[in-house]
């Protein structure tokens, strides 16, 4: 296990040995949550440690007979044959224990909310949020995610000036989170004439969802006010008098919800507010990925983007790893965006292993 502390592992193969034994035992209700939450996070790292000792073991015996002189000479060759074989499968095995060791997002395992907003482009702008936002709809559903729409303004063709909505679900953060950012568009619209391509942008947002516990925003901090529902969208829009707009005095973060219940808007308000304060808190803790993010997210001008999607070559790049896919249907129903989310992880992984062995060296 080259580069990995011993000690470290010795560490976690206990903890999950006495986890499991007060597991046995029996604890009450609130501890048994919070210690099987830890098994399952010490789990997938322990079994590769066993994995990659038994691995470890093997490679001795093998190293043990070849060396042995009264050996059979052709026993040997196919202890040599099987360390040769061994070799790839125990670099493997570190590879996955060094990617299970690096410092967890504590929000990764957390439901998110999702905030996607027309950029630069006009009405074409806000059809290509609807289509961002019914992929992310359709990813959801793959996982199992629950998806909730707290608030949206739409224009008149159908498309999303903004759309902001809660998903629900284990891991959501972690497979969303590299989606926020500059989005662009080059297609022909629907309403162009000339046949010419356009090119238009939306932003994505992606903030963990918080609890209560997470964040203490006081009552007095709040300000309420209940409006009509009217405005920008015309006829789909609810134009009742339930409509509720929330104002985190101390930060200036204003969160509009207008579903039809009064209710449901303070809910769903406080909720989205709730992860805007959260996620403030984070960047204020991290200077240096609250810049990334505003690098990321930007303005929505066209010249800024983290991923083109080409209609009439049909093919998505993302400009953050240079990986271009040819398969913008794919993308777009759902199943392609995983292999986008899935490298950039791997990327983003790699990068922090890099950071790890030059602070070593």
């Amino acid at each position: 296990m080259a580069g990995i502390a011993q000690d470290k592992l010795e560490r976690m193969i206990g903890r999950w040995a006495a986890i499991q034994a007060e597991l046995n035992a029996g604890v009450n209700q609130a501890t048994y949550a919070k210690l099987t939450k830890e098994f399952a996070a010490l789990n997938p790292v322990v079994a590769i440690i066993e994995q990659l000792r038994a691995a470890e073991k093997e490679r001795a015996d093998l190293e043990a007979l070849i060396k042995d002189a009264g050996s059979d000479r052709e026993m040997a060759a196919m202890a040599r044959d099987d360390l040769e074989a061994l070799g790839p499968t125990i670099e493997e095995l570190e590879q996955k224990l060094k990617i299970e060791l690096l410092p967890k997002d504590a929000a990764d395992e957390r439901s998110a909310i999702l905030e996607v907003r027309a950029g630069t482009g006009g009405d074409e702008a806000a059809l290509f949020a609807a289509d961002l936002f019914r992929m992310y709809n359709r990813f959801a559903e793959m996982h199992g995610w629950k998806v909730e729409i707290i608030s949206i303004s739409e224009n008149d063709l159908g498309g999303y000036k903004e759309i902001i909505a809660s998903i629900a679900g284990e891991g959501v953060f972690a497979r969303m989170k590299f989606e926020s950012g500059v989005h662009r568009v080059q297609r022909i619209p629907e309403t162009e004439t000339g046949g010419r391509i356009h090119t238009s942008a939306a932003t994505v947002a992606v903030l963990p969802e918080v609890e209560e516990v997470d964040i203490d925003i006081r009552p007095e901090d709040i300000r309420i006010d209940t409006m009509r529902a009217g405005g920008a969208g015309g006829q789909h829009v609810n134009k009742t008098d339930s409509a509720v707009r929330m104002t985190h005095l101390p930060t200036g973060i204003m969160v509009v919800s207008a579903e039809k219940s009064q209710h449901q808007n303070r809910r769903l308000a406080m909720q989205v507010l709730r992860s805007r304060v959260y996620e403030l808190e984070r960047e204020k803790v991290d200077s240096a990925r609250a810049e990334a993010r505003k690098g990321q997210v930007g303005s929505g001008d066209r010249s800024q983007r983290i991923r083109t999607y080409n209609f009439p070559q049909g093919r998505v790049t993302d400009h953050r790893i240079n990986l271009t896919l040819h398969k913008l249907d794919a993308v777009l129903e759902g199943p392609g965006l995983n292999e986008l989310v899935d490298a950039l992880t791997t990327d983003f992984q790699a990068s922090q292993l890099a950071d790890l062995e030059r602070n070593a060296s």
